[in-house]
């Protein structure tokens, strides 16, 4: 399987040691992780750097860093991990080489905010939909958010997310969208 992942403007490479650089980028600015738990110390960063890494479910599960398809420029990571539930974060005990993880998958994305209002999420989104639905055996996609990061909102209602209402999640109940195979599919021929 090619985890590779190719869009108009975009390649989604699965995240590695040397995207630390974005990393410190993204996480150690407040405005990109404002509705995401805060800013991160570089050594927590580093600490988190091999969960980062790993790749469950044969490469289906895990993280992707977004970078610029004729430059690239790194943008962002976009990822396909275990939703946790009662705890704060991702469990990364779960994302297994060979093994797909049971419960919701979450689909995120983070950008470094010199990329934000170019679109880039969005692609980066519609194409791990793309992977997931084509290549994996999700047959359903989950995603949460902050109710005030309208953005992101922006983002999964383009790519054919819809909202369910709350659920829990991340220890605290929170919002509900998600897309099935079925719904993607329907988009997909329109």
């Amino acid at each position: 399987m090619n985890l590779d992942l190719h869009s108009q403007r975009l390649i989604l490479a699965p995240f590695a040691p040397d995207d630390l650089d974005l990393s410190f980028e993204m996480f150690t600015d407040p405005a990109v992780v404002k509705y995401a738990g805060g800013v991160m110390s570089k050594t927590a960063i580093l600490r988190n750097l091999p969960n980062w890494t790993k790749r469950g479910g044969n490469g289906c599960i895990g993280i992707w860093t977004i970078s610029d398809r004729s430059t690239g420029e790194k943008y962002g990571s976009a990822a396909l991990l275990p939703m946790p539930i009662e705890e704060e974060d991702t469990d990364y005990n779960l994302v297994i080489p060979g093994k797909m993880p049971e419960g919701d998958i979450e689909i995120g994305y983070f950008l470094k905010r010199s990329a934000w209002g170019y679109g880039y999420a969005t692609e980066a989104c519609h194409r791990l939909l793309r992977f997931a639905f084509q290549e994996t055996p999700l047959q359903e996609v989950v995603a949460t958010f902050d109710k005030e990061n309208l953005a992101s909102r922006n983002v999964l209602e383009k790519a054919g997310f819809a909202d369910r209402g709350t659920m829990q999640c991340y220890g605290k109940d929170g919002l509900n969208f998600r897309i099935t195979y079925d719904e993607w599919s329907r988009l997909q021929t329109t």
